[in-house]
């Protein structure tokens, strides 16, 4: 028989036979990001934002792949996109964002000294958890519990 494992997460109890959740949540969230391959981004020129942070950290899943970009690349990209408001374009299942609510006065930063995972560039956790915070909502708040065990239990 396969190794199983039982976990109750968020009031819901799950069963994971045959692989470890976090490894399925990682190789869930990679296979997302060929859809990003295919746009040739500049590595300095985006990072990865929203819950792919932690889907990348197997803490948790992603439902899609978010990206801050750099002014340059922005630019770039309205040659080809069109943008659905000031800041956000969506192109295809990418939402891109040239804005990070209230990290945007250090986005150029925060996508300079993105950390490199598996090839992407990947906002860093203490931001991730600064704008987590910020937005306060409670799938926020779990997602900041999450980083901070990680974080945690990684010393």
């Amino acid at each position: 028989m396969g190794s199983f494992r039982i976990s109750l997460e968020n009031n819901v109890l799950i069963l994971f036979i045959g692989c470890k959740a976090m490894e399925c949540f990682k190789a869930r969230f990679l296979s997302k990001l060929k859809e990003l391959d295919a746009l040739c981004l500049p590595v300095g020129g985006y990072a990865i934002a929203g819950s792919g942070p932690l889907a990348i950290r197997n803490l948790r899943d992603s439902d899609d792949v978010d990206i801050v970009v750099c002014r340059e690349l922005w630019k770039k990209l309205l040659v080809n996109y069109v943008p659905y408001d000031n800041d956000h374009m969506q192109i295809g299942r990418i939402e891109v964002w040239r804005d990070f609510i209230n990290l945007t006065y250090k986005l150029e930063e925060i996508v300079r000294k993105a950390e490199l995972i598996e090839g992407y560039p990947f906002v860093g956790l203490e931001d991730t958890i600064s704008w987590k915070k910020y937005l306060g909502r409670d799938k926020d708040k779990e997602d900041v519990r999450l980083i901070s065990l990680y974080l945690k239990n990684k010393k």
